[in-house]
C-alpha cells in the first residue's frame, strides 16, 4: 500500500475511496512533525478520498511542527485540487 524509506512515503496503491482508511491509518505514524514527502509517481488513479487523505496528513504533520511536500502529483489530483481551491494547501515539488 505505501512504503516509507527515510523522509519519503511512496503510495503504491490507487487513492480511491475503498482504499482511503487503509492510506490514512498506514501513513499516520510517518507524520511526526518532520519535513515529510509524498511521492504520488504511482499512482494511477485518485479521487476526492484521496484529496482528504493528503489533507489529513497535512493536518497531522502541520499539527506536530511538521511539513509535507507532494512530490509528482497526477493531473487528475491536482485537478481535484484546484477544484475545491486546495491547490494553495499543498506544496509541491
Amino acid at each position: 500500500m505505501i512504503q516509507c524509506e527515510g523522509d519519503r512515503l511512496q503510495i503504491k496503491v490507487p487513492m480511491v475511496m475503498s482504499t482511503a482508511n487503509g492510506l490514512l491509518e498506514a501513513g499516520r505514524a510517518f507524520f511526526d512533525g518532520s519535513h515529510r514527502q509524498v511521492d504520488l509517481s504511482l499512482v494511477e488513479q485518485a479521487d476526492s478520498a484521496g484529496l482528504a487523505v493528503l489533507l489529513e496528513w497535512q493536518r497531522l504533520s502541520q499539527a506536530a511542527g511538521g511539513s509535507v511536500q507532494l512530490l509528482e502529483m497526477p493531473e487528475g489530483l491536482a485537478a481535484l485540487a484546484d477544484l475545491y481551491d486546495l491547490s494553495e494547501v499543498f506544496t509541491q515539488a
